[in-house]
């Protein structure tokens, strides 16, 4: 995983750690703008980029972390080589565990200003909608890893809300109430309960008002939701994409019904029979075992 940090001369540095000696680190979600105008890897690692637009969400990210007591951080646009395919397909695999292993998720909301009145928000505001701080969450984006923004409320412990103007708005415990009735969540899930325990239709309910820039996202952003591994086959299309999604799941269903059977068997079995087929079938070569 790599991660950011600015050094004492104000350079922005980034570094890659093996998964056993990561620090903690705080994490980012928002909208990505034009390709254009987000600052990449590649970009980094030319020391270039400090005169594009989303440079300033870095700023705001390092910045809050350093307030936070936090030395490094993490941005989905400069922090994975996207044009590494392998790197990418572990990015998408990891994501949910990388949010949930942050100690902080902030999400910047570009469009909303905190100067205006309609985004005064309180816990009991029913209109997070057209606040903006829920339609951030079903933004477009040209990569799965940037639109799946319901797995950065489910994933981190801490996620808070800030405006353009770097001003925090609210944070996920506050507003929990109202974002279970726009996003049927469940509260469990909210507050971090394993998501194994919802069954798979009511996963799915999760992701209705996704909206994604290309179809077949819409699928690979449930993967970490369902705990199952999906290679990206952009151009292959949303169903196919749906239909590689349901594949997965059926057949993880199908090894953890088979483990649970296996396990049934082992403890209902009779040691004296197993010895006696054993010695049968292996010439009792290991009757002894059993004395």
């Amino acid at each position: 995983m790599r991660l950011l940090k600015y050094g004492e001369d104000g350079e922005l540095t980034i570094t890659s750690f093996d998964d056993n000696a990561i620090p903690p680190y705080a994490i980012l979600s928002h909208t990505w703008g034009a390709d254009t105008e987000e600052v990449t890897f590649t970009d980094l690692t030319k020391s270039s980029g400090k005169d594009k637009p989303g440079y300033k969400k870095i700023r705001f990210c390092g910045e809050q972390a350093s307030k936070d007591g936090l030395e490094y951080f993490w941005i989905d646009t400069c922090c994975i080589n996207k044009e590494n395919q392998a790197e990418l397909s572990l990015a998408i695999d990891s994501m949910f565990r990388w949010y949930r292993n942050s100690a902080r998720c902030y999400v910047y909301l570009a469009d909303v200003s905190s100067q205006t009145s309609n985004t005064n928000l309180e816990p009991s505001s029913s209109n997070l909608y057209s606040a903006g701080i829920l339609t951030r969450f079903d933004a477009s984006s040209p990569y799965q890893i940037f639109v799946a923004r319901k797995l950065e409320l489910l994933a981190p412990s801490v996620v808070e809300f800030f405006s353009r103007e770097w001003c925090k708005l609210s944070d996920k415990i506050s507003l929990k109430s109202n974002i279970h009735k726009v996003t049927a969540i469940p509260y469990e899930a909210l507050e971090g309960a394993p998501l194994s325990q919802f069954s798979v239709e009511e996963r799915f309910q999760w992701r209705q008002n996704r909206h994604t820039k290309l179809k077949e996202d819409a699928a690979y952003s449930l993967s970490s939701i369902f705990d199952v591994d999906i290679a990206p086959v952009y151009g292959e299309g949303g169903e196919e994409a749906f239909r590689q999604l349901h594949n997965k799941i059926r057949k993880q269903g199908e090894c953890r019904q088979k483990r649970e059977e296996c396990l049934r068997d082992l403890y209902a079995t009779d040691p004296r029979k197993d010895k006696k087929r054993i010695e049968e079938t292996k010439g009792g070569l290991l009757a002894d075992s059993y004395r």
